[in-house]
């Protein structure tokens, strides 16, 4: 800490319970009060410094000097402040420090103690001092910590505006382009252990840092200077995400309620920015509010889970609506980055209906959609049957939402008390197209019929639409086309598409099957080497690797089976098709509008080789092609 000595004289003064006595030997002819002490001095040491002090005893009755009295009750920094004073005007040695320069500026200030009254006088003497506080973080700090000791004294003399703006300049600077020690970079030593930083020799090693260096620091300021002090550094260009951390560690110093409602994970990284402060509900609400106005605009500076913590401590707080409001645009506008217990809060509301706030979490999806089709309007993603063509990277974010909805209308189905509106205007939101599965859906309108028996019928359709049966996974077709709770129709509707499904996935075998016959060999496709499937494939590596190699000849073998037994199937079918198209010809029928009607003379005489048409003049009889 640095240090300022001014005066010569050794101590002058002594104290006698509430009363400071100069001991000169020469008796006092002014007495000066500040609150409840009392100085005896002398007018002369007095008004040869000070010219508020100059007309106070100009103005004092000249009888006897043993009533004049002074009352000085408002000077700024009070009894020990004068002290100081009193002793600076008598020559006395006093000692500067970053604890008392600010309320001895002011009182300076206020008693004009100018080099109008003496070369080198208080006033010079600690803006010296003071500019050489402002070189130094710590100092500053502690200086700008007793500004509220003085009040309004050191706005007057721009004390707080120009250690705001010191400790900004600090803030803001990149520690490297000053050789300040950083986190991770070991100072080098010398021979005999002492610690060079910089090239200068030091028996004590520099405090690390870092970009969170100046949070501990400023969190211990009052709000009204530490709000001066964040948008000094907004000003100056810090980062956003700098800024939005620095009011995270200052917030969970002083705001108790925000630790108790983070997540048990969070709360084994509280660190050293755990609360220590014993404000009120009402400070910690005013607080609250001032704390949210100044979060950064960016998106995804300020954690989810912060804002997610803070709106449910403006809620325990009974915060202004416009704030929930904020909190709430801020946590939708990056849904995308919440996890499902976060999402849970819990209803604190006058008339408690469900157990989860289900109104805030509808609210914050609605601006999460709102600011999802304002930016995919420039760059829209086509979305055809349900596919996306387009813009894969733009529906990330909804399907990380979609997703999570689902799992938080999982959590709240189960209370009794949620209504089917509800429910279903929350499920709603999401589009269908933002689902790839829809299994978490099912869960959900699962767990909802199960904890709401009453249901009706219709109800329970009105349920089940929300849902798109074709998009459920094999294990879910199976549970729902079991689950006595689902309406008939939908359980009819997840069978006929299973069904779908596998004939798909069987002429899907049948396609590769004839790709297979029109290749030379089965493996061609693959990319194996040709080999007959009644000898051994011959093991490719011969390199004491046995083992692998014959378990590769053997799932080649039996695909090469496979692939053999599918052709011949495929042959079979080819034939029976032939077989079938073959009748129309034997009877004589056609395929097209005319009737086909057999000729008397071509009965008798027709022959089961009479395979050509046959041309007279009443039309063509015996059309055995098929068109």
């Amino acid at each position: 800490m640095p240090t300022m000595k001014l005066g010569i004289k050794s101590e002058a003064f002594h104290r006698d319970g509430q009363t400071w006595l100069c001991s000169s030997g020469l008796p006092s002819d002014v007495a000066v009060e500040v609150g409840d002490m009392s100085f005896h001095l002398h007018k002369f040491p007095l008004l040869s410094k000070s010219g508020f002090l100059e007309k106070l005893i100009e103005q004092l009755p000249s009888e006897d000097g043993s009533g004049r009295v002074l009352k000085l009750h408002d000077i700024p920094g009070g009894a020990k402040a004068f002290e100081l004073v009193a002793k600076f005007c008598y020559d006395v040695k006093i000692e500067l420090t970053s604890l008392n320069i600010v309320s001895l500026r002011c009182a300076a200030e206020y008693l004009q103690m100018t080099e109008d009254y003496g070369e080198g006088n208080l006033i010079s003497q600690t803006e010296v001092f003071l500019n050489e506080v402002f070189g130094n973080w710590t100092d500053t700090v502690k200086a700008l910590e007793t500004c509220e000791e003085v009040g309004a004294f050191a706005e007057e003399v721009h004390i707080v505006s120009r250690c705001i703006d010191s400790l900004a300049v600090k803030a803001c600077a990149d520690p490297q382009l000053f050789n300040w020690p950083v986190k991770g970079q070991e100072n080098a030593q010398s021979p005999n252990g002492t610690v060079l930083w910089n090239g200068i020799s030091s028996t004590t090693k520099p405090q690390p840092t870092g970009e969170d260096w100046w949070y501990e620091d400023v969190s211990f300021l009052r709000f009204p200077l530490y709000k001066l002090f964040i948008l000094s550094v907004e000003a100056k260009g810090l980062k956003a995400e700098n800024i939005a951390a620095s009011l995270i560690h200052y917030a969970k110093r002083n705001i108790p309620l925000i630790n108790n409602q983070s997540s048990f994970n969070d709360m084994n990284h509280v660190g050293s920015g755990a609360t220590i402060s014993t404000n009120s509900e009402v400070d910690q609400r005013v607080l609250l509010e001032e704390i949210v106005g100044l979060l950064p605009s960016v998106k995804g500076v300020t954690t989810t889970n912060f804002l997610i913590g803070l709106l449910r401590t403006a809620m325990i707080l009974h915060a202004s609506p416009s704030c929930r409001e904020i909190l709430e645009k801020k946590i939708g506008s990056q849904l995308d980055q919440a996890l499902l217990v976060d999402l849970l809060i819990p209803n604190m509301g006058y008339t408690v209906e469900t157990l989860y706030d289900i109104d805030c979490i509808q609210r914050i999806l609605d601006h999460f959609m709102y600011i999802y089709h304002a930016t995919t309007a420039s760059s829209p993603c086509i979305v055809e049957e349900g596919q996306l063509v387009g813009g894969t990277d733009t529906l990330t974010p909804l399907t990380m939402v979609a997703s999570l909805v689902d799992g938080y209308l999982a959590e709240v189905a189960p209370d009794v008390n949620l209504k089917l509106p509800k429910f279903h205007s929350l499920a709603a939101v999401i589009p269908d197209y933002a689902r790839s599965m829809d299994d978490g859906i099912y869960h959900a309108v699962d767990v909802y019929l199960k904890a709401h028996p009453w249901l009706s019928d219709s109800e329970r359709e009105q349920l089940c639409r929300l849902m798109n049966c074709q998009k459920l996974s094999l294990e879910a077709s199976t549970h729902a086309a079991q689950n006595e709770r689902l309406p008939l129709r939908v359980i009819v509707q997840v069978l006929f598409f299973e069904q779908l499904r596998l004939r798909t996935s069987i002429s899907g075998w049948f396609f590769v099957s004839d790709n297979l016959d029109n290749s030379q060999h089965p493996s061609r496709n693959l990319g194996l080497p040709k080999n007959d499937c009644s000898k051994p494939m011959e093991s490719s590596a011969q390199d004491g690797e046995e083992g692998g190699g014959k378990d590769v000849k053997e799932r080649v073998s039996e695909l090469e089976r496979e692939c053999v037994g599918m052709k011949m199937e495929l042959e079979k079918l080819v034939k029976a098709k032939k077989s079938w198209s073959l009748l129309p010809k034997k009877l004589g029928f056609r395929r097209k509008s005319q009737p086909c009607i057999p000729k008397a003379d071509d009965v008798k005489e027709q022959t089961p080789s009479a395979s050509a048409p046959q041309n007279n003049e009443s039309g063509v009889v015996g059309q055995g092609v098929v068109e």
